[in-house]
């Protein structure tokens, strides 16, 4: 930091998992993304929006294609067949789009 400037900062959550369409063939889960910032970058210091898992796929494509050399963070895995809850499931993954985007 240099004396006299603030420090920039950008906090980002992933929150509040909701299954949509829930108990049919098209159910998802979407999660709130939540930006917070005081970067003179962004106009708007925070923003909120829901984004479901494949968005966050989409997302990582278009950093890998213009990442060159530095290396792009992983997503969470995509199993259809986690053992165990699917509350926990939905909370691990969570977590993973939150490391995800924090990287």
């Amino acid at each position: 930091p240099v004396p006299g400037f603030p420090q920039e900062l950008t906090t980002v959550r992933v929150q509040d998992p909701r299954v949509q369409n829930e108990g049919s063939w098209n159910s998802y889960v979407d999660y709130k993304i939540f930006l917070h910032t005081n970067s003179k970058a962004f106009t708007a210091k925070t923003s909120c929006v829901r984004r479901r898992y494949r968005e966050f796929v989409w997302l990582r494509r278009q950093l890998q294609r213009n990442a060159g050399l530095v290396p792009v963070p992983e997503l969470p895995g995509k199993s259809a067949f986690f053992v165990g809850s699917t509350d926990e499931f939905i909370e691990r993954r969570r977590q993973g789009l939150q490391h995800f985007l924090e990287r």
